[in-house]
């Protein structure tokens, strides 16, 4: 037998090679749309126990939150950003104020605020941090004399005393920001009988009395449940298990979205891996198009109303509106004006639309005022359309709030008055602000809002 050479003990790189691709192999065969479909489903059974423990409504923090809700089960959504929580840029949105959530959690005595975060992490920042800040500063606007309410309530496992303390330090900071968008504090007052205050579970929790304690004490408990477990090391060890598995969706869901799932839940968990992209595009154009599109309009402004392209423009424009339709494709400007009142805007989809819009508010604008300066106060009404209602046309009503019209909802007609009008972002901020207070189900994008600012501020100078 010959001696064993260095040859034999050390890998050759051909077989380094080899073992590298079959870890990547069963990293990708562990993340199949059947292990994300379900673990989903094992997360949603806890969050099912959690809720009939504390016997409060669900509510979803969109859009992963919604994957963990049984349609049938969910009460509400919410649009509480994991970015506003992270480390040193704590945030109280004013784009996202959620101030819907009042009225159900006053009138529930509380809610449960559903989501899930990746590999590692024990809970989302949105949930960590977000949130009670939402809730403190929420309390302080109003309940300004109940102090002992005021402090921030954050995990203490997952939040340490430094960065809540940093936090705190950004309060008046962020009460400010929300009292400047001039809130009727009354009206939300009467929601309430008591403060907020936010409480924390996950799968590492026990659902024990002392929690569900929690319901009748002296504040609406705002729980926020962490649906998924908690996986330490990688997946491959999990027996297919996926933590927030229904997050990032764009990367592995081909297009199925959580309405979907549970409509056909137990189908799709019983269809082998292979046959599931057919089955997924089956379901796809099944179902409806439109779905969580806004079938009405929703006024946001005086005179400016929004809702998706399923309204139809020709009773609007008989009843002498202003009806600016913003297309899911692309056009030339040349055909963009069907009447002297009718304007079919093509800017295509997602993030490339948002783009295109800053090039077309100009035009836009420039329409919208032709008629407002030719109609009677009685006939003012502009109507903005878009695919779901909640974005692009929500856009285009800000650029046209701040264009056209001043604080009173009186028309600017002229350009003099127009650039009397100090315009910039806490301008814009303020009126978006009051918007979303109008329309708190709004999703405004990012890339709209940047396209919007842009245009106002270039316009100003």
């Amino acid at each position: 037998m010959s001696p064993t050479t260095l040859s034999d003990v050390i890998f050759s790189e051909q077989a380094n090679h080899n073992f590298s691709k079959i870890l990547g192999d069963l990293k990708r065969a562990n993340l199949s749309i059947t292990n994300r479909l379900r673990s989903i489903e094992q997360d949603s059974s806890f969050v099912r126990e959690v809720a009939d423990a504390l016997s409060l409504p669900l509510v979803a923090n969109e859009r992963c939150g919604s994957w963990y809700i049984d349609p049938a089960h969910k009460a509400g959504s919410a649009y509480f950003k994991s970015t506003d929580g992270h480390t040193g840029q704590w945030k109280f949105s004013t784009r996202r104020l959620n101030l819907h959530l009042l009225e159900l959690i006053g009138s529930k005595d509380g809610c449960i605020i559903v989501d899930s975060t990746r590999r590692g992490k024990r809970m989302p920042d949105a949930l960590s941090k977000t949130i009670p800040i939402w809730c403190c500063v929420l309390n302080r606007a109003l309940f300004p004399d109940d102090t002992s309410f005021h402090p921030l309530h954050a995990p203490p496992q997952v939040v340490s005393s430094s960065e809540k303390s940093q936090m705190e330090s950004r309060l008046p900071e962020f009460l400010t920001s929300f009292l400047a968008l001039h809130p009727s504090l009354p009206s939300l007052r009467r929601h309430l009988t008591k403060p907020l205050r936010p409480l924390w579970i996950t799968q590492d929790d026990h659902l024990s009395p002392t929690l569900a304690s929690h319901v009748t004490a002296s504040f609406h408990p705002v729980v926020c449940c962490t649906s998924s477990r908690r996986v330490v090391g990688t997946e491959i060890s999990e027996a297919g298990y996926i933590q927030g598995a229904g997050d990032d969706t764009e990367n592995w869901a081909l297009g199925l979205t959580a309405p979907i799932f549970w409509a056909h839940k137990a189908e799709l968990l019983h269809t082998p891996e292979a046959e599931l992209p057919a089955l997924i595009a089956s379901l796809l154009a099944g179902s409806d198009a439109r779905e969580g599109v806004k079938s009405d309009l929703a006024q946001v402004a005086p005179g400016l109303l929004v809702g998706s392209l399923a309204v139809s423009p020709g009773p609007l424009l008989a009843e002498g509106a202003c009806v600016v339709a913003l297309l899911p494709r692309a056009t030339e400007q040349t055909a963009w004006a069907q009447s002297s009142s009718h304007l079919e805007v093509g800017l295509g989809k997602s993030k490339a639309a948002s783009r295109r819009l800053r090039e077309a508010l100009p035009a836009i604008c420039e329409f919208v005022s032709r008629y407002l300066a030719r109609s009677t106060e009685e006939e003012k009404k502009v109507v903005l359309l878009c695919e779901t209602g909640k974005d692009l046309s929500v856009g285009v009503a800000l650029a046209l709030s701040c264009w056209c019209f001043d604080d009173d909802g009186s028309v600017r007609l002229d350009e003099k008055s127009k650039s009397s009008e100090t315009v910039n972002k806490g301008f814009i901020r303020v009126r978006l602000g009051q918007m979303m207070m109008a329309m708190p189900e709004a999703n405004l994008s990012r890339a709209t809002l940047q396209s919007v600012n842009s245009f106002l501020m270039d316009w100003r100078k």
